[in-house]
């Protein structure tokens, strides 16, 4: 990868299943937006080195929970973090 070093860092790090930030971010996403359990249209998905984090708002109890759940079906137990609150 001759002149591309800084664009492939991290590619293949652990809970990342080979996906690139926006790949996963993307994934992450889709995956609670598709989720009919659960009001997605407030919660943010950003990257942290290995760790997903989810950032905002949920409306019911155990949404934190369940939000956790479906990024971890995507990037893997252990690589998600919550700042998510309820309103």
């Amino acid at each position: 990868m001759l002149g591309f070093p800084a664009a492939f860092t991290g590619y293949d790090e652990p809970g990342r299943q080979g996906h690139g930030d926006a790949a996963t971010r993307a994934s992450v996403e889709g995956a609670l937006h598709a989720s009919g359990d659960i009001e997605a249209g407030e919660i943010t998905v950003s990257i942290s080195g290995s760790y997903i984090i989810l950032e905002g708002f949920v409306r019911r109890r155990g949404d934190v929970e369940r939000a956790i759940e479906i990024a971890e079906g995507v990037v893997g137990r252990g690589y998600v973090r919550a700042r998510l609150l309820r309103r």
